[in-house]
């Protein structure tokens, strides 16, 4: 049976959505509801958050990057055995690819999933206004349900009444509950967003608070009221009658730790659908990669906070280089990619040797560099397919390269909101790729199986190596 749904979504970043979000899933949860989270847009950080709560993976659904049939697969694949699918929204509800289209918004993928949509205002220091501003939401899209709002920050009786007041105006809008001023529940957060859950769990005793804060401030009941299960039909271009999954016959190590754990699961999932077996290790920890392998994946995180770490690991940066340097497949993005740099410069302005496999080096900065979403099409043949291959993703990072030196091609042509750039990105050494752009290989399905085909060229043509210092076989990414 379908899902009911709810999209939880904000006037603006910082308006307190993951937090409305993370209490709503406890208080499901607690209820005794199956609970699967989704998170629009880019995003890394808040779905592990949300699996945290829930004790469910979360999944992106992200318009651009995915397209509606991408997006509605993805949704219909992990929520087909939940009670409640909580999509929470990205930035504002209104706010994606650029100012003049509704291309990767939340409010996009509320009308994809046909799901009432849940605003959360930020009602600090407001009062009318904030019927207001709900008003003005409600109205700038007339095809988007827009069910009820969630009143966050409120400071008192007296504020609540004020609003609810003003809410008999908008009567076909539903004030669904006033949440409390709490301090102590907000996440902490860094350079990039929010910290990581693997960096601060949320435990039973904070998704209890949580919880409670939601049932304390919301009428969950008419909350859920307003999600019938919808008829969600998936369009003809699914992928969900693909080809069934190869058995695995090569290994792909994929770096997971605190320092590397920015993955959509949609990539990992097409790799081993394309015949990988993905063999996690740590690059802070292990001195040497797992046996016998074919490729590998090195992913985002923050390298940067340590560096220090990774820089004395002596074992590993060897290893690292003599893999690149065997002509084996090897896709690094963003922390990855960096790693693979001759060194990272830290925010203190301190140096730290990296694996040297690139001729640059990353030196981090006080504010953002890039930010935003990304089309790249390859101009030479690489592990991703031929030249023209097309994929979408996403840029966010604080570090900038310097030192530029010779001996790594630019192989991407990168197309941002304002069009194609003359930015040099995506840089190969041999059969490594290098990139700042997260992907997403949903964008384009032929990456993943093309990466996976030139890890399996790659063993028929050189047979599997087994290194002495290699770790034994390690279990797979999950």
């Amino acid at each position: 049976m379908p899902t009911r749904t709810i999209v939880i979504a904000g006037t603006h970043s910082g308006c307190g959505k993951t937090t409305a979000s993370l209490a709503l899933m406890a208080a499901l949860v607690r209820r005794g509801f199956t609970v699967q989270a989704f998170k629009a847009g880019p995003d890394f950080i808040d779905p592990g958050h949300h699996e945290a709560v829930t004790g469910r993976p979360s999944h992106n659904l992200d318009g651009w990057m995915m397209g509606e049939a991408g997006v509605r697969e993805v949704f219909s694949r992990y929520a087909a055995d939940a009670d409640v699918a909580v999509v929470e929204g990205v930035m504002g509800l209104f706010d994606g690819f650029s100012g003049s289209s509704e291309e990767g918004t939340t409010a996009q993928l509320a009308k994809w999933l046909d799901a009432p949509v849940v605003l959360v205002v930020d009602a600090r220091s407001m009062a009318r206004s904030a019927a207001a501003m709900v008003k003005g939401y409600a109205e700038f899209d007339p095809e988007l349900n827009m069910a009820g709002v969630l009143f966050n920050r409120i400071g008192s009786d007296n504020h609540k009444s004020i609003i609810e007041e003003a809410m008999l105006d908008l009567p076909g809008i539903l004030p669904l509950g006033f949440l409390a001023r709490n301090e102590k529940l907000a996440l902490p957060s860094r350079h990039l967003g929010l910290v990581t859950a693997e960096d601060h769990k949320l435990d039973d005793e904070m998704g209890g608070r949580l919880a409670r804060w939601m049932e304390d401030g919301a009428n969950l009941g008419r909350l859920l009221s307003l999600a019938p299960d919808p008829a969600l039909t998936l369009p003809e271009e699914s992928t969900t009658e693909s080809t069934p999954p190869q058995a695995p016959d090569v290994r792909i190590g994929v770096a997971r730790d605190r320092a590397f754990c920015f993955y959509y699961h949609e990539n990992l999932r097409l790799l081993a659908e394309a015949g990988a077996e993905l063999v996690p290790f740590s690059p802070l920890i292990d001195t040497a990669l797992p046996a016998d392998l074919d490729g590998l994946y090195l992913g985002g995180g923050y390298p940067e906070l340590h560096a220090e770490t990774l820089s004395t690991n002596a074992g590993m940066l060897s290893a690292l280089r003599s893999f690149c340097a065997s002509n084996k497949p090897v896709y690094a993005e963003c922390g990855g990619f960096m790693t693979l740099m001759q060194s990272i410069t830290d925010a203190t302005g301190h140096r730290h040797p990296m694996a040297g496999v690139f001729p640059m080096n990353a030196a981090m900065g006080d504010r953002f560099r890039a930010l935003g979403y990304r089309e790249a099409v390859t101009t030479a043949d690489s592990a991703f397919g031929p030249a023209w291959t097309m994929l979408r993703g996403h840029e966010f990072h604080y570090s900038s390269l310097t030192d530029m030196g010779d001996g790594a091609e630019a192989v991407y042509k990168v197309r941002d909101r304002k069009g194609w750039t003359d930015l040099r990105e995506g840089f190969t050494v041999g059969r490594t790729l290098g990139t700042y752009v997260h992907a997403h290989f949903i964008s384009n399905p032929d990456v993943p199986a093309a990466f996976v085909q030139a890890c399996r060229d790659s063993r028929n043509a050189q047979g599997p190596t087994d290194e002495p210092d290699a770790l034994p076989r390690s279990p797979d990414v999950s």
